[in-house]
């Protein structure tokens, strides 16, 4: 098969793997990358909008296609029902004998936001001081280009992956995925492959490479206590109605202590594996000059920081409101209520959740705090192996080429349909993100350090010819050491 491949390539300098990942520079040290990510990045694919639809289409229509298709991929967008917008999904198929990487992505983006600095806008892609902004450039737009740019390097230098490649880029992951779990459970043929390698969410650090083999899982929910129909008048009430807010507060209290200690154990995993704490030490979580600084007393004690992150359950209180806040009455509230989230990891049983939430307040004494999930999805916890061989094969691929040590993550500490993946397509997860944690995602001046998609270009072309060499390759059979 190969053989067959490379007849094109008689007369001329065999190729080598050092000019693939050369070849993905230049399309950053060129301009192409750039001017590629540009058009992306002025798409407004916004889709907590309801008018976001056209953007969307247009986006994987005429722009995503037309680049795989150059590329050698059949491309068929899939619509669905629940979804926000079309799915698409691209195959290059070079023969059956081959192992199938899938690539995943996301087109959709959160709202452009105002406020950013001066000379910046979030629909057109900048470069400053050693950065590239933009809405997009690192969730996830910049991931998926910067992919699709290395796969390019390789066919141009090589003729040929060597390995069969399926792109899955869906359009409506910032709104929680509709349709996506869906469309992949009716589609088994056409997305089968045998491992994911694909790039979302931050690295560790600016500065390490990194990789995960799944996600932490998340719950959302909502505490309330509607008390009575009407407020009350302090002064002639005060002390004889209960207080909804009060009440809440002790809820609140009784889940977590002052310091963010959990204290529901059905909540927690009852370890921490000794494969993930092998992989944890080797990853330093510590403060970022872009984000904030780390509070040390936080949380779990005796867990290091990486182990509070990627090997611990966490409990948030996203939102507390009780009476009207900007504008305070001297009267009881009425009702009060508060919206959480709990991020899980493996070992921890989903389906216990809420009902030990509310066994929890019974036994406190707090039966009259009701509790519902809200309409987010629930996503799975997940988690390859940390030593499965794969793991090390990509890892040592990765090092070769970028010249750094690579960090092990075993699950990334947000959260992602990963799941879909490993467990209904039944695959192995590898993901290996091109952004870092203070890249500002969700917030305004969104960015990307240049040295990062630098390196993340020089590691995917240099796997993604090593995957097609396909020398010390682990075996294929999908998932038989996720823990």
């Amino acid at each position: 098969m190969k053989m067959n491949q490379t007849n094109h390539l008689v007369g001329r300098a065999l190729p080598t793997r050092e000019a693939a990942i050369a070849a993905a520079e230049a399309a950053l040290d060129g301009g192409t990358l750039f001017e590629e990510l540009s058009r992306a990045i002025a798409c407004r694919t916004e889709s907590q909008r309801a008018d976001s639809r056209d953007a969307l289409v247009w986006y994987l229509t005429e722009l995503v296609v037309p680049y795989l298709e150059a590329l050698g991929f059949a491309c068929q967008l899939i619509e669905h029902r629940e979804a926000k917008g079309p799915f698409l999904v691209a195959r290059r198929q070079e023969h059956e004998s081959l192992p199938t990487v899938m690539c995943y992505g996301h087109g959709d983006v959160v709202e452009g936001l105002d406020g950013w600095l001066e000379g910046l806008t979030p629909w057109k892609l900048t470069a400053a001081e050693g950065r590239w902004y933009g809405r997009g450039v690192a969730d996830n737009k910049g991931q998926h280009y910067l992919n699709m740019a290395a796969m390019r390097a390789v066919l141009e230098t090589r003729g040929y992956l060597g390995f069969n490649s399926v792109f899955l880029i869906e359009t409506g992951e910032e709104v929680g995925s509709p349709g996506l779990r869906h469309m992949c459970a009716e589609n088994r043929d056409l997305l089968r492959s045998d491992i994911l390698v694909a790039s979302d969410g931050p690295r560790i650090s600016a500065d390490r490479p990194t990789m995960y083999l799944g996600a932490r899982g998340a719950i959302s929910f909502k505490l309330s206590i509607d008390a009575r129909s009407s407020t009350y008048h302090s002064g002639n009430w005060g002390g004889l109605l209960s207080n909804p807010a009060l009440q809440l507060a002790h809820g609140l209290g009784s889940i977590a202590s002052a310091t963010g200690q959990i204290r529901i154990s059905e909540w927690l995993p009852p370890e921490i594996p000794a494969a993930v704490r092998a992989a944890l030490r080797e990853c330093v979580v510590s403060d970022d000059v872009q984000g904030p600084k780390i509070d040390p007393g936080w949380g779990e004690p005796g867990l290091s920081a990486a182990e509070k992150v990627y090997g611990w359950t966490s409990f948030e209180v996203l939102a507390f409101e009780a009476g009207r806040p900007g504008s305070p009455m001297n009267a009881v509230p009425a009702s009060a209520f508060a919206v959480c989230q709990l991020r899980f990891v493996v070992g921890v049983d989903e389906g216990r959740i809420l009902p030990a939430l509310r066994e929890h307040l019974d036994r406190c004494g707090l039966g009259m705090i009701q509790v519902s999930q809200t309409d987010d999805e629930v996503f799975h916890a997940t988690r390859l192996d940390p030593s499965d061989p794969w793991v090390g094969w990509v890892r040592e691929s990765l090092e070769r080429s970028i010249g750094k040590s690579v960090a092990v993550l075993p699950n990334v500490g947000a959260s992602l349909p990963n799941d879909i993946f490993s467990d209904l397509l039944n695959m192995r997860t590898i993901w290996i993100p091109h952004s870092y944690p203070a890249a500002a995602n969700h917030g305004i001046n969104e960015h990307v350090p240049i040295s990062v998609i630098r390196e993340g270009l020089r590691g995917m072309a240099g796997l993604y010819w090593d995957l097609g060499e396909g020398t010390g390759l682990p075996a294929t059979a999908s998932n038989e050491r996720r823990i």
